[in-house]
């Protein structure tokens, strides 16, 4: 008797946060826990290793040359480096990936060609030789600084993944919503930007949250570049502390408090729409 075949289950894994349940209503979860744990030995480091502590905190907090609100946006050093640089990479990472994404659905062999192969090329060669490559090889042509070469090399990275993303999200839209749209009078562009993409955004929200939130960590990877970023104010310590433990251990903590209170806000955001759809 023939056994009947199963379809495959595909397995996505991503190397961003676990984004909370928004519907869960528990106040001790796996998230609360991680940050109360955080906190808690942070604290407790700070007490006990106070020196070490106020090291690093007065270099992830630099404000550079004034005190204002300015001078700690633009700062050279620490936390303000590693949040300027994230947020002009997701600026940029975000129309690529559309485009992207786009141009893989497209009907156009040479368009869906062309974003095929950025997708291909782009994710088979590892960020830190992009990143590499952008700051060191290219600089025989042109003169590109260790920021642009970060922003730049994670919105190139970033966008081949966030272009699968974008194509699964407007590939879920029911094909019904397009020819709805097309027979009341909607164009291609008027179809995908008022009809399409608000309905794939509620699909794409978690995922692009969840890329984002890697985008912020893979930014310790920067630090190669010359940029004193948190990562690298950890190895600028240990190396005059040679308290390698606790240095890290402090460094550790920090990134996974960001990352669990940036997965808690895309949490709340889908959490939104959701309520906004049931509306």
């Amino acid at each position: 008797m023939p056994v009947e075949q199963q379809p495959a289950v595909r397995i996505e894994i991503s190397d961003g946060a676990s984004i909370p349940d928004s519907r869960e209503k528990r106040v001790i979860t796996a998230w609360s826990i991680s940050l109360l744990g955080a906190i808690s030995v942070l604290a407790y480091m700070c007490v006990v290793y106070p020196e070490i502590c106020w090291e690093m905190v007065k270099h992830l907090f630099s404000a550079g040359k004034g005190e204002d609100v300015w001078s700690v946006i633009l700062a050279q050093e620490g936390v303000a480096v590693t949040f300027r640089v994230t947020l002009c990479s997701i600026s940029l990472a975000i129309p690529i990936g559309l485009l992207v994404g786009l141009g893989r659905l497209s009907k156009n062999t040479f368009i869906n060609l062309v974003a095929s192969t950025y997708v291909e090329v782009i994710r088979g060669i590892p960020l830190l030789v992009q990143l590499f490559f952008i700051f060191y090889s290219l600089s025989y042509y042109l003169n590109v600084p260790g920021e642009a070469a970060a922003i730049f090399g994670l919105s190139f990275c970033y966008g081949a993944y966030l272009g699968e993303v974008f194509r699964a999200g407007i590939s879920a839209v029911p094909k019904g919503q397009t020819e709805a749209a097309r027979s009341l009078g909607f164009n291609r562009f008027e179809t995908m930007i008022y009809i399409i993409l608000p309905q794939a955004w509620r699909t794409i929200l978690p995922p692009v949250g969840n890329e984002c939130i890697a985008m912020l960590k893979d930014t310790s990877l920067i630090s190669v570049l010359g940029l004193t970023d948190i990562f690298r104010i950890a190895r600028e310590t240990t190396a005059v502390s040679f308290e390698y433990f606790k240095c890290y251990t402090i460094i550790a903590l920090v990134y996974l408090i960001i990352t669990l209170i940036l997965s808690k806000g895309v949490s709340i955001m889908e959490a939104r729409l959701s309520y906004y759809d049931k509306r």
